[in-house]
């Protein structure tokens, strides 16, 4: 069976702005890596991270906390104990 998720898969990025570009190549050839290369670690680095509606959709998950009192009294009393 031909499974199509083993395979590597081509992204292109069109129109890309010169200057993105050569800061792009930039730090690639710093890093002693190809640009491809580069930007296939740095797309990793990018998905590993939640997307900010993945980080509202596990803080909606939680369970409420009540707390015996105001948050802020909570703290205050902390710092001025310092």
């Amino acid at each position: 069976m031909f499974l199509l998720w083993d395979m590597a898969i081509m992204i292109q990025i069109r129109h890309v702005d010169a200057a993105l570009h050569r800061t792009l190549t930039t730090r690639a050839a710093e890093a002693g890596m190809t640009l491809s290369d580069y930007l296939k670690r740095e797309l990793a680095l990018l998905v590993a991270r939640p997307s900010m509606s993945e980080i509202r959709r596990r803080i909606a998950a939680l369970e409420p906390v009540t707390l015996p009192e105001p948050a802020d009294v909570m703290i205050r009393r902390e710092r001025d104990a310092r």
